[in-house]
């Protein structure tokens, strides 16, 4: 089907396009936290690289423990409820993160209480926003609307990152994170305007029971937990090198926060570029050349760590952009056409755990390995470990081989907006 008549029903679509406003808001406010709560974090009396550590672990630990509480939440109850009340959430944590930093009453714990809650609220809307797509999206429609999800949210990370580092430059961390808290707000009303009709697993059998049918379908799939322990090492020396050693190289060698919301906005910009190509491009091996784009997260922590020009690492961060975006548009795809609807979000929230459960080591043991080795040594540690893990995957043959299937026009009738049928 041309994309120009798959745009139409998309437009056509009003929840899809609801959701599609909600997403893009709630990334708009996801997209000033880093800017501001590192430098922010940074710019507090006394803080160094191991303060902004354990802040920035206190919201992962919790988005990791609790991703699977959310993926069974998500799987029973109507996943819109779950999206607005995640985004309610997010909206006082980051808020509240935000009043401290303007009144400069930052105990360490206080931030870290605050933090957390932002990584409980992460753990909700992840899989309820994954399993929610096929109930809005017909099945011929899923790589576009993911796309248009992806495009949403990489222009929304790209001017919430000019925006929030304009913001942190002239106003302040705090102001910055008070904006944050305002857009997930509006995101949670948005969403509330979703309909709450899901494919649901059954209501009557029990959590535990749910969680191990859910661990089934991942477990059966080579392709999907051997990613996943892919990205579970990949993303733990991307939250060392991207939540801690980046910003402390910015903040020296860079000009600080300005530079660093460059290298950020650099990588938005990629983003946009990476699902405007998922728009038109469907691989027939999409897991295959979706690892295959991982090799870019390793090319900005090596500029980083031998201290290259600002230009390079900014292009650097443009070619991680796009390949981030294109795998991730690919892989969420490839899951809802795989998994089976009522097991979506147990199966995406196995997925989240697998990958972010390293996080908060890398962002612990970041400040640690700065002050022994030095922070590039660091970073270009964190990059030859990337390559390492592409490799690993790639030694999989159901990760080469796993061929995408063109689904059946689906003729569901579209969902209306506001109501639960």
């Amino acid at each position: 089907m041309p994309a120009s008549r798959q745009s139409r029903e998309l437009v056509a679509n009003q929840p899809f396009m609801v959701l599609l406003a909600a997403r893009t808001i709630s990334m708009l406010g996801m997209a000033f936290a880093p800017v501001a709560l590192a430098f922010g974090i940074l710019g507090l009396p006394g803080a160094d690289a191991g303060t902004l550590s354990i802040v920035l672990a206190s919201q992962t630990i919790p988005l990791v423990v609790f991703m699977l509480v959310g993926g069974v939440v998500a799987d029973r109850y109507p996943r819109a409820l779950v999206l607005r009340w995640g985004q309610l959430v997010a909206a006082a944590a980051w808020g509240a993160v935000g009043a401290m930093m303007l009144t400069g009453y930052t105990p360490l714990w206080l931030l870290c209480v605050a933090a957390a809650f932002a990584g409980m609220a992460g753990s909700a809307v992840y899989p309820a926003l994954t399993g929610i797509i096929p109930d809005l999206v017909p099945v011929h429609l899923l790589q576009q609307g993911n796309a248009w999800l992806s495009m949403g949210a990489s222009a929304a990370r790209f001017a919430g990152l000019v925006a929030s580092g304009a913001v942190v430059v002239w106003l302040g961390g705090g102001w910055a994170m008070v904006v944050a808290g305002a857009l997930y707000l509006v995101a949670a009303v948005l969403s509330g305007f979703l309909p709450r009709t899901s494919v649901l697993a059954r209501g009557e059998e029990s959590p535990l029971r749910q969680l191990r049918e859910g661990w089934g379908e991942f477990r059966s799939r080579q392709w999907l937990f051997v990613c996943v322990l892919q990205w579970a090492v990949m993303l733990m020396v991307l939250q060392a090198s991207q939540g801690v050693l980046g910003p402390v190289v910015a903040q020296a060698e860079l000009g600080g926060a300005a530079g660093w919301t460059y290298v950020l906005a650099g990588e938005a910009l990629g983003a946009i570029l990476g699902v405007s190509i998922a728009m038109v491009w469907r691989p027939r091996r999409p897991i295959f050349v979706a690892t295959l784009l991982t090799f870019s997260a390793a090319i900005p922590q090596l500029l980083l760590g031998v201290s290259a020009p600002l230009w390079t690492v900014v292009a650097a961060a443009f070619v991680m952009g796009i390949g981030f975006d294109l795998f991730g548009v690919l892989w969420m795809t490839t899951m809802q056409h795989e998994v089976p609807a009522e097991s979506l979000s147990r199966v995406a929230s196995y997925d989240a755990l697998g990958s972010l459960m390293l996080g908060p080591i890398g962002l612990l043991l970041a400040g640690p390995a700065a002050a022994a080795f030095g922070v590039h040594a660091a970073l270009i540690g964190t990059g030859v470990v990337s390559i390492g893990t592409t490799l690993f995957a790639l030694a999989f043959p159901e990760v080469r081989r796993l061929r995408s299937r063109p689904p059946e026009p689906d003729v569901r009738p579209l969902c209306g907006v506001g109501g639960d049928a």
